[in-house]
């Protein structure tokens, strides 16, 4: 563990360096930094962010919504045309464009209790919107001077933190859009999240292929682990509780860290036939979802590194024609939404593994997708330099996904564990014998682990994964 950085958690602008991770200068290339998730957005303007008109109450596709007034004061252009409409004619998923970014949208997240809108952009802004008539509310002092890569929000939106190409990670204050601190590395940094709690930051390195964890108050080094990875980390993220972190590498392996004991959990080696993308659990912290350019999305039990491949969860693997970028779960779990470089947007119902619809409307790839709490928005943002707000209430009434159900005959059952209702297939004998979820049965199912993952104390006594190149 590396002693921590001096400098003042108290200094506003203050920069600290860390020490700097080993690498060959050969290796420095920015052309190697990985997706994961992205930046976002916020601005130089020093009013109070309003915590009314959350999403559920107030319809932000509504055409002829005047702007509050106060913000026709602002400098901030807003949107000359804000664009509606089906998706095609069996979908009617009503979405709204939202464009301000000069380049590729790297980044997105619902934040303020759904009522706002954070991004991150190669065009190095972080900005903060109103989705109710697709203004920029905010973009943030002191931005950084490359393309933002990621950024994360603490869970009460107080504080975001952004990673950028220019080897920093910075944080300011949500409500005066104030600097708070920057961190400068010695590497490139590819992907930032904060921990639950708020406590930690959590950052992934390109070249050393390792994470650092740092103390978000004092600005302290909790952990630097080198080559954590034996190729560039593309995402990493805490678990719901602040303990874990999970990383995933372009070497196809996954890996949990555990923050207080300083020691790997649980490695994956070979997870993906390619480089994965994105890593994100569920909010029960049982389960991990992974996404990968070799078109798939898995989900691994993360205490014995099970993947789900039994049933229709298969499924997952058969939901986009290009590389899968990103993924994210629904607070509940019920379903999961994934974006690919196919241009689209999957929604796929977790239970049963099946993709219930398909979001179409991106002139190039999604780089990253986001659910709001209620379950009734997807965010997607897009190197087409714009987001799209989907509203997905009544997505379980709309023509296409009825006649797809019809197709493959489902029909609901409820957990006699969880009482959460489940699907089974109509025409699969076998399914009449499951009373519990999917969840349920991997839970009391008790397997062993799959023979490519291992625990810290196996990997202590083999020597570490050499990456995909002899694979």
């Amino acid at each position: 563990m590396a002693s921590p950085p001096r400098c003042s958690p108290t200094a506003q602008d203050m920069e600290c360096k860390l020490p700097p991770p080993s690498a060959p200068a050969s290796e420095c290339r920015p052309g190697r930094l990985s997706w994961g998730t992205l930046a976002r957005a916020l601005g130089r303007f020093k009013l109070t962010i309003p915590r009314t008109h959350l999403l559920a109450t107030v319809d932000p596709l509504a055409l002829d919504r005047e702007p509050p007034p106060q913000l026709l004061l602002e400098k901030h252009q807003v949107p000359e045309k804000l664009i509606w409409g089906d998706q095609e004619p069996l979908s009617k998923i009503p979405f709204k464009i939202l464009s301000g970014h000069k380049h590729a949208v790297s980044t997105c997240h619902f934040c303020v209790d759904d009522t706002k809108l954070l991004s991150g952009s190669y065009d190095c802004t972080v900005k903060l919107w109103d989705p109710v008539d697709g203004s920029v509310v905010r973009d943030f002092e002191q931005r950084p001077k490359a393309p933002v890569v990621e950024c994360s929000i603490t869970a009460d939106s107080s504080r975001v933190i952004a990673a950028s190409y220019d080897k920093t990670v910075r944080a300011w204050d949500v409500e005066t859009g104030k600097l708070l601190w920057k961190v400068r590395y010695d590497t490139f940094i590819v992907s930032c999240k904060f921990s639950p709690d708020g406590k930690y930051v959590v950052s992934g390195f390109d070249v050393d292929h390792g994470i650092c964890i740092m103390d978000a108050e004092n600005i302290t080094t909790v952990s630097i682990i080198k080559d954590h990875h034996t190729r560039s980390i593309t995402s990493c993220c805490f678990d719901p509780d602040s303990q874990r972190v999970a990383s995933v590498s372009l070497d196809r392996c996954i890996k949990i860290w555990d923050v207080t004991s300083q020691a790997t959990l649980l490695t994956i080696t070979k997870a993906h036939s390619n480089a994965i993308s994105n890593c994100c659990f569920t909010f029960s912290g049982h389960f991990l979802c992974t996404s990968s350019w070799d078109k798939n999305l898995k989900i691994w039990n993360v205490h014995t590194g099970e993947f789900r491949n039994r049933g229709a969860c298969v499924t997952l693997m058969q939901g986009h024609e290009g590389s899968v970028s990103s993924c994210h779960f629904a607070r509940d779990s019920s379903f999961l939404i994934s974006g690919g470089f196919d241009r689209t947007v999957a929604i796929w119902d977790v239970a049963e593994g099946y993709r219930k619809l398909s979001l179409k409307g991106h002139n190039d790839w999604v780089m990253d997708v986001a659910i709001s709490n209620n379950k009734k928005w997807i965010l997607s943002a897009s190197k087409d330099r714009t987001m799209r707000l989907w509203n997905i209430e009544e997505i379980d009434q709309i023509p296409l996904v009825i006649k797809y159900k019809k197709a493959v005959g489902l029909k609901l059952k409820q957990c006699e564990r969880c009482d959460r209702p489940f699907s089974i297939f109509k025409s699969d004998t076998s399914s009449e014998m499951f009373t519990q979820c999917v969840f349920c049965r991997i839970d009391t199912r008790g397997l062993p682990a799959d023979t490519s993952s291992s625990s810290s104390s196996e990997r202590e006594n083999s020597p570490p994964p050499r990456g995909s190149k002899d694979d």
